[in-house]
């Protein structure tokens, strides 16, 4: 697929024009490049994206060589422990920590310092990652004692949400990191990161709205 940078830079503008006027000048946009190529990962760094973000080891690993050295790599899928070893050193953010296991995997791996953001389950589907919100806190002790820089909170929305939804899903996500004194709250993708940044998103993660249709 052929990707346009004009197309994309657009589309940045758009987003970014659109996020001042929702409040939210400074949200964090992470270009979500997953099955598309290595061109997209260009015209993502041309538009001064806050970072890229992948959802699979393999495909993150193949395109390492196309990764600029100064553009943050955010990891965002569901991840297996026994990927960490090979990222570790690639990923800037591991956003999609669900459980004990994988946190102290990222701190072996990665070391103490880690950036990470802890994901939490806020639709209550089964297709979806995520610690439950009444598991929060002891993942976030755990990451504590393991020594990673807990940044914020991840989740992904419902799958179809209404609006109201969407907006409920991220609003317990916001005050789950209000009430722990977290700053960083990743959510939104392409069909819902306006309503995320209505309820406080800093960092949403964006792939066809940015790049158009992802390849099949």
């Amino acid at each position: 697929m052929t990707i346009d940078p004009d197309a994309v830079a657009s589309r940045m503008s758009l987003v970014r024009a659109r996020a001042a006027v929702l409040g939210a000048p400074d949200v964090a946009v992470v270009a979500v490049t997953k099955s598309f190529g290595p061109e997209a990962i260009a015209a993502a760094h041309a538009t001064g994206c806050d970072g890229m973000g992948e959802n699979y080891a393999q495909e993150l690993l193949a395109k390492v060589p196309s990764i600029p050295a100064e553009l943050p790599v955010h990891f965002i899928g569901r991840l297996q422990s026994n990927k960490v070893k090979s990222l570790s050193g690639i990923v800037s953010v591991w956003e999609s920590v669900d459980r004990p296991g994988l946190v102290d995997e990222i701190a072996k791996r990665a070391g103490r310092g880690a950036r990470v953001l802890l994901q939490v389950d806020t639709t209550g589907e089964a297709s979806k990652g995520g610690c439950a919100p009444d598991q929060l806190d002891g993942l976030l002790e755990r990451a504590g004692r393991a020594g990673l820089s807990v940044e914020g909170l991840m989740t992904v929305g419902p799958t179809g949400g209404t609006r109201s939804e969407c907006a409920a899903a991220f609003g317990l996500l916001r005050r789950l990191a209000d009430l722990r004194g977290l700053r960083e709250c990743s959510m939104g993708m392409s069909d819902d990161w306006e309503i995320a940044l209505a309820e406080g998103a800093t960092i949403v993660r964006l792939g066809s709205a940015l790049f158009g249709e992802r390849p099949r």
